[in-house]
Parts: structure tokens; C-alpha cells; sequence
């Protein structure tokens, strides 16, 4: 095997590590604040969620980046991403009791180098 595929690897497998860390610390932040999670890393053939927290009857969909900086953290969020997420919170809310008249937010959540988060509530929001 090529060295670069070695460092590419390994990269990869430190960076999905680091993510993965950086969810578990939002859940435990939002867990902190009142907001229990009711998923981790939920799926549908839409997409993926990396976390669904419950704000009293609200539920809020969270997007976990994880970077250097907070800002380069947000630039790693993109549109499609955005489709996504948004197309799979429509099923999720299917499951609701109110379905799409559930109160929903959309929040990113940024994870620096250092391990800080900084939560942008209700991104969607403009």
C-alpha cells in the first residue's frame, strides 16, 4: 500500500474519532441545559441527524461540526447538507404526535480544536 493512502487512512480514522468526540460533548452541553437527546446519529434514507434533542414540546435537530476554529467549522456546513438534514427531520417529524406541526429548531453546533462548543440556534431561521 502507497504511504499516502497510509496518511490518508489514518487521517480519516483520527478525524471520525474527533467527530464522533465532539458529538458525545454537544449531547452531554445540551443534556447540561434541559434539552434531553432523543437520538444519536439517526438515520433515514434521506439522511443523517447527528443529534435530536427535545426542548420541552419543541424538538431540535442539531448538526455537530467539528474544526480548528468555530469559523471553519461553519464553513464546512454546506446547502446539500442543509437539504438533507432538513429532508430527514420531515420523517422524523412523521413520528411526532403533531407531525410537521411540531415546533422544530435547526441548530449547529461548532466544536473547536480545543474542545469549546458554540451553538447557533435556529440556523434555518432568516
Amino acid at each position: 500500500m502507497p504511504e499516502h493512502d497510509c496518511t490518508r487512512r489514518k487521517r480519516g480514522f483520527v478525524n471520525h474519532h474527533a467527530g464522533r468526540a465532539a458529538e458525545g460533548a454537544v449531547a452531554r452541553h445540551y443534556s447540561r441545559t434541559g434539552q434531553p437527546i432523543a437520538a444519536e446519529r439517526w438515520r433515514c434514507a434521506w439522511g443523517e441527524i447527528d443529534l435530536i434533542a427535545r426542548n420541552g414540546d419543541e424538538v431540535v435537530f442539531i448538526e455537530v461540526k467539528h474544526s480548528r476554529s468555530h469559523d471553519s467549522a461553519l464553513a464546512h456546513l454546506t446547502q446539500r447538507q442543509v437539504d438533507r438534514i432538513a429532508a430527514a427531520a420531515a420523517v422524523w417529524l412523521d413520528g411526532e404526535r403533531l407531525g410537521a406541526m411540531t415546533p422544530v429548531r435547526f441548530d449547529v453546533a461548532l466544536v473547536d480544536g480545543r474542545g469549546r462548543i458554540k451553538v447557533v440556534e435556529n440556523i434555518l431561521a432568516a
